[in-house]
């Protein structure tokens, strides 16, 4: 030991002091004349810092005794050699790049003494250490899509389960056989079950995800249904809505045990799934004992598993076709740096749009079917081109391209009315309905605000959470002032799409997504509402979507209101909604945004 530390061994550099601290492991050359040269060139690694955090180790194994390399780039080799034979243990850990900050790579430290029992000890220390990093998952339920993205699903899950067997974290790893079959699976665990669990991944794509996330909320998210305009007309106002809203701006009754909360399942495919088994039989499953770390369940409690909660998380390992949600959530679509993510038990809210189905078609029954979105939920245009791809599906991603361009030069509008809720301050830019021959941008006439991304820590997002806990007197005001008067505002005429999305939904051929300064958790939806217009002014606008730092709600046919909720009505027989790829019929709908319903896997794009 020596100034509070022990001299050890580090591979690719030489001797070095190495001293735990509060957060890390401290490390200073022991020879700084021999490894001056070699500090910044070490194996599996850009350059070594003076510190590990513990935050950045996500393994560490007890190795056999072996080669430990000396300096490199020196002339004087250590105690006459180069390589030297010794009890060894390595840090799994990460590190990025500049260049791509929001990649994480895996990185290796490996350390080597003379003496075995230093190597134990040094072992069980760092050990505990990274056991006392909170919300690191133990148990985890992986669902992994076997034809996604031409088989994309399996190779990325056998890159990524050596990671998790790495650190030691139980996969009871499922490969769909169906669509479906995540729904049934995780519909049918008891609460028990889902309570021995950290949390669910998806190895697949947004529709993937999208199953997963309504076979948990399906009976379990017990929640009013989104606030409506006057004589909408379904049900009446609760007398407890300023309570509602402290929750989630929810001013309706409490959803019915005669509602229905389903899932298409075979009958609607989306882009992860496949019709592989034409039956809908839930999986039994073997469960882990339950995780020490939560309270302990018991039969007599209906509901062990509510949310929102604060330990339970979901996590995708990208292998769709457009993974929006990922690279919305971490800012790349890789799955090691998503499997990382996972197994270092980041954790960040996500807002999640509940979608109440009212009527499939005009001539309908009344008859409320619940469904929940993560990313998006589109109608005209969007909506025709997920059905219209189920044509194509054979051409594999291709048929998103191929479709689009079909229902783009059919150039159909609908008529609807839409109905959004108004809050103070949160910037609507609105467009006549008679105002759509133009494409004049927005900001000569109205003053155009600086956007602000949501990144890592995101300010916007802390504070939309903390306002919720901590302002309680102001919650209380605002909440009465919008129960007692609710401003909705209404736009009706025809349109080419209407869509709302909960986060920013960037892709490869959206870099900044339908709406760039979309955030995670504040617990608003924006509403895009595209009117009728000459279709090369329609192509212009689609084409703005493509290129990196432009505005392409900037169009005078172009509304853009941010709301918490809002209700959409049409006349059509066949309206057909996009809910994170997933096709959903409804000709009458109201939607609203539920803040942090959710946490994720993930820390937010770094900048």
């Amino acid at each position: 030991m020596q100034d509070g530390g022990e001299v050890l061994f580090l591979d690719g550099v030489g001797e070095v002091v190495v001293s735990i601290g509060r957060s890390g492991l401290s490390l200073q050359p022991f020879h700084p004349e021999l490894v001056s040269s070699c500090w910044s060139s070490i194996t599996l690694q850009p350059k070594l810092e003076n510190k590990i955090k513990f935050s950045d180790v996500y393994a560490i194994e007890l190795l056999d005794k072996g080669p430990i390399c000396g300096p490199w780039n020196t002339r004087t080799a250590i105690q006459g050699k180069k390589n030297i034979e010794m009890h060894r243990f390595v840090i799994h850990g990460i590190t990025r790049t500049r260049k791509r900050p929001s990649t994480w790579v895996p990185c290796e430290y490996i350390f080597g003494h003379k003496d075995l029992k230093t190597c134990k000890n040094w072992f069980e220390r760092l050990m505990a250490c990274i056991n006392n990093e909170g919300n690191r998952p133990k148990n985890l339920m992986v669902f992994v899509h076997p034809l996604c993205g031409k088989g994309r699903g399996v190779r990325n899950w056998d890159t990524v389960a050596p990671l998790f067997d790495r650190a030691k974290i139980k996969t009871k790893v499922i490969v769909t056989e169906r669509a479906g079959h995540a729904y049934d699976t995780l519909a049918s665990l008891s609460d028990i079950e889902l309570k021995a669990l950290d949390g669910v991944v998806a190895v697949g794509g947004d529709g993937l995800f999208n199953e997963i996330l309504n076979g948990i909320l399906s009976s379990r998210y017990k929640a009013s249904y989104p606030p409506t305009p006057e004589g909408f007309g379904y049900f009446e106002s609760d007398e407890n809505c300023e309570e509602q809203i402290r929750n989630g701006l929810n001013c309706s009754v409490r959803t019915p045990d005669s509602a229905s909360t389903t899932f298409p399942g075979n009958s609607s495919k989306c882009d992860d799934h496949e019709p592989l088994l034409s039956t809908s039989q839930p999986t039994v499953l073997e469960i882990p004992s339950q995780n020490p770390s939560k309270e302990p369940c018991t039969g007599d409690q209906d509901h062990l598993v509510s949310f929102p909660n604060d330990w339970f998380r979901l996590g995708i390992i990208p292998s769709g076709s457009t993974d929006a949600i990922v690279l919305s959530t971490t800012g790349e679509r890789d799955p090691v740096t998503s499997a990382l993510l996972i197994i270092l038990g980041r954790r960040m809210s996500l807002d999640i749009a509940q979608v109440v189905r009212w009527k499939s078609s005009p001539t309908a029954e009344v008859l409320p079917t619940v469904r929940y979105a993560a990313s998006f939920a589109g109608y005209g245009f969007y909506g025709e081109v997920i059905r219209e791809s189920e044509n194509y599906r054979w051409m594999g991603p291709a048929r998103y391209d191929f479709s689009g361009t079909m229902v783009f030069l059919k150039h159909r509008s609908y008529e609807a009315k839409v109905a959004f809720l108004e809050i103070p301050n949160t910037n609507s830019l609105t467009a006549s309905a008679d105002d759509v021959t133009g494409a004049q941008p927005l900001q000569s006439r109205h003053k155009k605000s600086r956007k602000i991304i949501c990144r890592t820590n995101c300010f916007v997002c802390k504070e939309a959470s903390t306002s919720g806990q901590n302002s309680e007197d102001e919650i209380t005001d605002s909440s009465r002032k919008i129960c007692e008067n609710p401003k909705w505002v209404w736009s009706e005429g025809r349109f080419l799409s209407v869509g709302a999305a909960v986060i920013s939904c960037r892709n490869e051929r959206a870099p900044d997504g339908l709406v760039a300064d979309a955030h995670l958790s504040d617990g608003f939806l924006h509403l895009l509402l595209i009117r009728d217009c000459p279709l090369p002014l329609y192509l212009w606008h689609l084409t703005q979507f493509t290129k990196k730092g432009s505005d392409p709600l900037s169009f005078k046919f172009v509304e853009h209101h941010k709301t918490p909720a809002f209700t959409f009505i049409s006349s059509h027989d066949e309206s057909v909604w996009n809910l994170d790829g997933e096709i959903f019929q409804a000709c009458e709908v109201s939607v609203q945004a539920c803040r942090g319903l959710v946490n994720l896997f993930a820390s937010g794009p770094e900048v």
